[in-house]
């Protein structure tokens, strides 16, 4: 059984969140999908979630894609690795071929796991979310053409 492992903050959920999690699926045959904690988002992005790290769980549990949540504590994916084996770890294709995905595919080969991207949503992003709540809250429009970002 390939066990498939797909992390990330799903905060704000939207469909790019669904469709990493329907691409790793398709790819494993037991998915686990890691939620990084509302403390190590803030140091690893350098804001809070807005959606808190046990709603966010709940969430992502009851996506049908996944098989079990695993909530991350610390942002070393070779660790998480160690507290929760798997085969094969899925990633946004926005890391393939970085300094950061490359040496996350030596750290992960050292240990028989394959990394696997998929295509990045651009167009839907918890970054773009978040800047039209922003600029809702301080009392403006969010023009979508203005709110460009990612992940």
């Amino acid at each position: 059984m390939v066990v498939g492992y797909a992390a990330g903050a799903w905060d704000l959920f939207h469909v790019g969140h669904l469709n990493v999690l329907r691409h790793a699926r398709a790819h494993c045959d037991y998915l686990v999908a890691g939620v990084v904690d509302d403390d190590t988002l803030e140091v690893t992005k350098g804001h809070r979630p807005v959606v808190p790290v046990t709603e966010r769980a709940e969430i992502v549990r009851h996506v049908r894609f996944v098989d079990e949540v695993f909530v991350e504590h610390q942002p070393d994916k070779l660790a998480t690795w160690g507290q929760r084996p798997f085969d094969v770890f899925f990633k946004g294709d926005d890391w393939k071929g970085t300094a950061r995905g490359l040496d996350l595919e030596r750290r992960f080969a050292q240990v028989g796991v394959r990394v696997v991207y998929f295509p990045y949503t651009v167009h839907t992003s918890s970054t773009v979310l978040r800047r039209a709540l922003a600029a809702l809250e301080g009392g403006g429009r969010a023009d979508p053409a203005a709110v460009v970002g990612g992940d």
